[in-house]
């Protein structure tokens, strides 16, 4: 499984809606857009604006839903 497909599977299980998949970005619900890179670590962007590095998946679709 991909870095990617990990992130949309854990997406899934939250119910967080995909909106867009351009290359490692990952367009969400509510502007968030998530960079994905390959040491496994997940870049949360808000409009433009990186909120924080994820490197636990869990946490991260946690903080999205807060």
């Amino acid at each position: 499984m991909t870095v990617i497909e990990t992130l949309l599977e854990a997406l899934r299980v939250y119910e967080i809606e995909v909106i867009a998949i351009e290359g490692s970005h990952v367009k969400l619900q509510n502007n968030y857009e998530v960079e994905v890179e390959k040491n496994k670590l997940y870049k949360l962007i808000d409009d433009g604006y990186i909120v924080a590095p994820f490197s636990d998946l869990n946490e991260l679709c946690r903080f999205i839903l807060s």
